[in-house]
């Protein structure tokens, strides 16, 4: 069963950080599992019903999907009629995964600075690049999108733009113009889309791409906030207290205490 390190449950289901040590097991239960590890290179999969056994000592973060949760945006990827929605147990991780990875279990662990709403958006961030990166290739005979939220191929192109470089100076006309839609229907239909404005959607991406830049403690806070697109670091500082609640300096101190104590390599086995 290994070591829980936090636990973080919402409408989206359980959030976990464990500890394992080798032989150590962790299953998925009854709904649909992506694990991620500490330094890893793979992302796993489990179904429901799947097991993982750990080889070798390693830090999990377990994301136990609530089905109802991934069935409100992606309803053909995880209907009720697949009860084993991923085709294979593991696939090499993606830099934009590895971010995700890295700033959730910053934030699980950074508990006094806790923001549910940000959680919920680096998941449903993760379970999109999972659907876009593995499954869509997968099963490319699949419409893995209808139904979705995400339907629309010219908001999901604006989605890529955006987290390919968030930054705050990015115009949103240009934007627009460059997925092939007019500023209003675009507006529109993003807002629809994703429950957010496209100035909102970036805001998030800046703030979890700070937080993963900060977690690290090797970017300085001048870089980090020249590299999002602020003119002066002051608005940078402004901007990540207003959405986290402390200042970049602060929270980056925070995070540099919350390195795991895990020994050995990691070493990870699927059997389900």
């Amino acid at each position: 069963m290994g070591r829980i390190v936090r636990v973080l449950e919402g409408r989206f289901g359980r959030l976990v950080l464990t500890d394992l040590a080798p032989e150590d097991r962790l299953e998925s239960a009854s709904c649909p599992t992506v694990v991620l590890q500490h330094g890893g290179d793979e992302v796993l999969f489990l179904n429901p019903g799947d097991i993982h056994v750990a080889l070798g000592a390693t830090r999990l973060l377990a994301f136990h999907a609530a089905l109802e949760w991934l069935q409100a945006s992606f309803p053909a990827v995880f209907g009720e009629q697949d009860s084993r929605p991923f085709p294979v147990p593991r696939e090499p991780i993606t830099p934009r995964i590895r971010q995700l990875g890295d700033a959730l279990a910053v934030e699980v662990l950074n508990d006094r600075f806790l923001s549910t709403e940000r959680i919920e958006f680096m998941l449903q961030e993760l379970v999109l690049s999972i659907v876009e990166t593995y499954l869509a290739r997968r099963r490319a005979s699949s419409p893995l999108w209808r139904g979705s939220r995400f339907e629309d191929s010219r908001i999901r192109r604006a989605l890529a733009l955006l987290r390919a470089r968030p930054n705050k100076d990015l115009n949103m006309d240009s934007l627009a113009s460059q997925v092939g839609l007019s500023r209003s229907r675009f507006y529109d239909l993003f807002q629809v889309c994703t429950g957010r404005s496209p100035r909102s959607y970036l805001d998030m991406l800046c703030v979890e791409s700070a937080i993963s830049k900060l977690s690290t403690g090797r970017n300085r806070i001048a870089d980090v906030s020249a590299e999002l697109g602020f003119s002066a670091q002051s608005n940078f500082t402004r901007f990540f207290l207003n959405q986290v609640g402390i200042p970049p300096s602060e929270y980056r101190r925070a995070a540099s205490r919350l390195e795991p104590e895990v020994e050995g390599d990691p070493a990870p086995e699927n059997r389900g």
